[in-house]
């Protein structure tokens, strides 16, 4: 939660890789920036779900693919120049849970809209309506350049 004086002291912002992602990382930082707020670019990864007995062959590596992920995002956000207020951080757990958790201490959690365009694109994606609907702190979606005209 915001500290005293300071309106906004931590956006949180879902990263997942995407354009949307990307765009939620800048916006999150031209919000941050005069108001001196932090940036938490969080990325969520888990294993996928098996039936108990059944172990599945090449689950290995989601956690470092989810970090790969996470730190090309925030480069391609700032073309590699990272500001000192973005702190990433790689989180075990499923996005929509996690992001509304995350809420709970944030002054703002800042999601892309990973619409398809057309009517399906006029939908918010499952992460960004449960954010709307549950989450303890404002909640901005972004959308990309290319689905704002």
């Amino acid at each position: 939660m915001s500290t005293a004086g300071a309106p906004f002291a931590r956006i949180v912002v879902g990263v997942d890789g995407s354009e949307a992602s990307i765009a939620a990382l800048r916006q999150a930082q031209r919000l941050a920036t005069p108001l001196g707020a932090k940036v938490l670019a969080n990325a969520y990864w888990d294993y996928p779900q098996v039936y108990t007995g059944y172990v599945m062959m090449g689950i290995e590596g989601f956690e470092e693919r989810a970090a790969e992920i996470l730190d090309e995002a925030v480069r391609t956000a700032f073309d590699g120049d990272t500001p000192s207020n973005v702190i990433s951080s790689l989180i075990r757990g499923h996005p929509r849970e996690s992001l509304i958790e995350a809420s709970r201490e944030a002054d703002m959690v800042v999601v892309g809209r990973r619409g398809n365009g057309g009517f399906g694109g006029l939908l918010l994606g499952s992460v960004s309506s449960a954010l709307v609907a549950h989450a303890h702190c404002p909640v901005l979606v972004v959308h990309t350049p290319n689905e704002a005209s």
